[in-house]
């Protein structure tokens, strides 16, 4: 099981930020282009507990592939969780918090995830994929910045 953790600043209020992020349909704009991110299904709506989304991404060589995630627990608007039910991780845990700090929303990420194939799976992690879903955390960061200001 691998896990990624980030923290972000942003000099918004706390229902500012809970605003964009409880809206599936914003994910498209801090996913990098180049992942082919699109939406198929299940975005229509503000996010709540059991929402399924189901996405296209391209995450290797261009290949695209189905991606269907669940909303698995919200708490407005401090905190909400998204689980894989299906696509290319066979363990995705992304665990978002929001807490109103001094001037703005402090915004922590716990990820765990997991790839398939064993030693083989851990081997690819090591020589791709871990720097790929850093730069995905960054691409983020980098967007909400240009978007709200703030600093990590």
């Amino acid at each position: 099981m691998h896990q990624l953790k980030t923290s972000q600043f942003l000099p918004i209020p706390l229902e500012e930020a809970w605003e964009f992020f409880s809206d599936p349909g914003n994910l498209a704009k801090i996913t990098p282009p180049d992942m082919g991110f699109i939406i198929q299904s299940g975005a229509d709506q503000k996010m709540y507990a059991g929402q399924v989304i189901r996405y296209t991404v391209k995450p290797l060589l261009g290949i695209p592939m189905n991606w269907v995630t669940e909303i698995a627990h919200v708490q407005t608007p401090n905190h909400f969780v998204d689980t894989q039910l299906y696509g290319p991780y066979v363990h995705w845990h992304h665990q978002h918090f929001f807490k109103s700090v001094d001037g703005g929303t402090q915004m922590n990420d716990i990820l765990h995830y997991q790839l398939p194939l064993g030693p083989l799976g851990d081997f690819v992690h090591w020589l791709f994929v871990r720097n790929r879903v850093k730069e995905i955390f960054e691409y983020r960061e980098n967007v909400l910045k240009k978007m709200f200001g703030g600093t990590q």
